[in-house]
C-alpha cells in the first residue's frame, strides 16, 4: 500500500506540528485535544479510558478481531537545542524520543484505515497514550482501567536511533528489558576530616557499596543472563574538609527474567547491610520494581516480519538483539499477544541519540511505518495473509 505524496506531507506536518508543541507526562492536554480534533476532521470516533489518553475506533465492514495499534504521546525535560525551524516553543520541553514521529505515523494510519473501511475485518483501536516516560505510566493505567478487555491483539512501535535509517528491527521474545531503580541512604556519623577515627564516614561505606555493587552481575547472575546495574547519582558532603553525617545514591537495574530481578535485589541490600556492619552504619533502602520486559508474541512478530519483507525487501529488514532499555508497552505484552518493531531513523548527519538535545529523526521513515502498520493491520485481520503468502 503505497502513500500518495499528499499523505506524506500531511503526515510530515503533523510530526512538526507537534514537535513545536510538546508536554510533558500526565500533562499532555493540548496534545490529547489536538490528537481528538485530528481524529474527528477523518470522521473518527473516540473516546478516553483514563482521562489522559486519546482513542480512535474505526468498525470495519466486516466482522472479525480487534486490535489495537498504540502510540505515546509525552516529551521530555529537555532544553532544545536542534535549531529546527519547528522547535519546540515550550522551554525546556523537548520530543527527543521520537514521540511526536510515533503520533503522526498512527495519525497516518488513521487516515488511511478510514479510506479503506471496505476491506477492515473487524475493530481497529488507535491508542494516543500518555506518560510513556514516566514510571508508572500511562500503559499500567491503562491495563489496570481494563482497555486490554476483548483485544485480540496490540501492535507498537518505536523510531530507533541506534538503527540505520531504511531498516526494521523485528525481534521476537524478550525485546527489551525490565527496568528497577533504587536509592539509597547511609548515615553515619559527621566530624572533622582531621580526625576520621571520631567519625562513621558514609562516603567510605557507600563508596564501597558502589564498587561491591558491580560484582552483582559478574558473580551472582548466570552468564547466560543478561543484566545491568548503574549507578546514575552520588551525594555525599558539602565541604572538602568535613566528614558528612549521610551519603546518599540511586541507580537502575534492567534484566530480562523477573527471578533475575529479584535476586538482584537481594543481593544489593545484603551487599548494603554488611557494608554498613562492618563499619558501624545504618542505611535505608528503597527499590522500586519499575516496567517489566517487552514480550514479543512470536505469531504475532513473525507475520509483521513477513509484511514488512513483502513490503520492503528482506534485505531492509534485521533481526536485533536485546535492548536494554525499558517500554511500558510492556505492560500490554504481558496481558494479551503484542508486537513492539523498531523502525530505523539513525542517521550519520545527526549522530545525537534518544534523549539528548539535539536529537531528531529521519523524517523519510514516516510513511514506511505508515505502510507497514496499515497493511499488516488490515492483512492480519483478513486471516493472517500477506503479499509473501
Amino acid at each position: 500500500m503505497k502513500l500518495e505524496n499528499n499523505l506524506v506531507d500531511w503526515v510530515v506536518l503533523q510530526r512538526r506540528y507537534l514537535h513545536t508543541h510538546p508536554e510533558l507526562s500526565h500533562r499532555e492536554t493540548e496534545t490529547k485535544a489536538y490528537i481528538a480534533e485530528q481524529l474527528h476532521a477523518l470522521g473518527i470516533e473516540t473516546y478516553s479510558v483514563t482521562g489522559k489518553d486519546i482513542i480512535g475506533i474505526i468498525k470495519g465492514d466486516h466482522p472479525g478481531k480487534t486490535v489495537i495499534i498504540r502510540s505515546d504521546m509525552d516529551a521530555l525535560p529537555i532544553l532544545e537545542e536542534t535549531n529546527l525551524p519547528f522547535a519546540s516553543v515550550n522551554k525546556g520541553v523537548m520530543h527527543a524520543c521520537g514521540h511526536d514521529g510515533h503520533m503522526s505515523i498512527l495519525l497516518g494510519i488513521s487516515k488511511l484505515l478510514v479510506d479503506n473501511k471496505a476491506s477492515i475485518h473487524g475493530t481497529v483501536h488507535l491508542l494516543f497514550q500518555h506518560a510513556e516516560e514516566e514510571v508508572p505510566g500511562g500503559a499500567v493505567e491503562l491495563v489496570e482501567a481494563n482497555l486490554l478487555k476483548s483485544k485480540d491483539a496490540i501492535f507498537g512501535y518505536h523510531l530507533w536511533q541506534p538503527l540505520k535509517s531504511g531498516l526494521i528491527g523485528i525481534r521476537n521474545g524478550a525485546t527489551m528489558a525490565g527496568v528497577d531503580r533504587f536509592s539509597i541512604h547511609i548515615y553515619g556519623k559527621g566530624g572533622h576530616g582531621s580526625m576520621p577515627e571520631e567519625t562513621i564516614d558514609p562516603t567510605l561505606v557507600i563508596a564501597h557499596i558502589i564498587t561491591q555493587l558491580h560484582t552483582i552481575v559478574s558473580r551472582s547472575i548466570k552468564a547466560i543472563d543478561q543484566a545491568v546495574i548503574s549507578i546514575g547519582e552520588l551525594n555525599s558532603g558539602t565541604s572538602y574538609n568535613i566528614i558528612p553525617d549521610t551519603a546518599f545514591a540511586s541507580g537502575t537495574v534492567r534484566y530480562f527474567d523477573k527471578d533475575t530481578s529479584l535476586l538482584i535485589r537481594k543481593r544489593i541490600e545484603e551487599i548494603i547491610d554488611g557494608a554498613c556492619k562492618s563499619f558501624g552504619a545504618t542505611f535505608k533502602l528503597d527499590y522500586v520494581h519499575g516496567d517489566p520486559p517487552v514480550l514479543n508474541n512470536k505469531e504475532l512478530t513473525s507475520f509483521i516480519q513477513k509484511t514488512a519483507i513483502s513490503l520492503f525487501g528482506e534485505d531492509r529488514i534485521i533481526e536485533i538483539d536485546p535492548i536494554l532499555g525499558s517500554e511500558d508497552f510492556s505492560y500490554y505484552s504481558h496481558e494479551i499477544p503484542a508486537s513492539f518493531t523498531f523502525i530505523g531513523v539513525g542517521k550519520e548527519e545527526i549522530p545525537f541519540g534518544h534523549h539528548h538535545p539535539k536529537f531528531d529523526i529521519d523524517e523519510d521513515m514516516l510513511p514506511v511505518g505508515v505502510e507497514l502498520f496499515t497493511t499488516g493491520v488490515l492483512n492480519y485481520l483478513k486471516g493472517g495473509t500477506t503479499d509473501e503468502d
